[in-house]
């Protein structure tokens, strides 16, 4: 089957979830990042969740990493990878919370000290 000339898929979303709209775990946000147990697939899996993966056979990806490999919303692949952590294939953990603010006053002094060892 080949995609649209937009290089959207033709298949919607929702049927790669089976119809399911919301993931059984509300933790999962853009940024967590997912990891495979290399835990072998059980049969009968569904070729998108399969399709995840094998994009987690690589390494880890955030959950916004892995809509953008598979083609698919985030909201999809929220709802299949909760589905695969409750299936215990994979892990997820919260995103890296970004780091604190630097203080100015320290930078200021650090800049200062560093131009002093210049003229010694």
């Amino acid at each position: 089957m080949t995609g649209r000339r937009d290089g959207r898929p033709l298949v919607p979303a929702y049927l790669s979830t089976g119809g399911v709209a919301r993931p059984s775990r509300s933790h999962l946000e853009r940024l967590s990042v997912l990891t495979g147990t290399r835990t072998p697939a059980p049969a009968g899996l569904p070729a998108a969740q399969l399709a995840l993966l094998d994009a987690l056979d690589e390494g880890s990806l955030t959950v916004v990493e892995a809509a953008a490999l598979l083609r698919l919303p985030v909201s999809a692949i929220r709802v299949l990878a909760a589905d695969l952590i409750d299936r215990d294939l994979v892990l997820a953990r919260a995103p890296i919370p970004p780091a604190g603010r630097f203080d100015p006053d320290l930078l200021k002094r650090v800049a200062d000290g560093l131009r002093a060892l210049k003229h010694i």
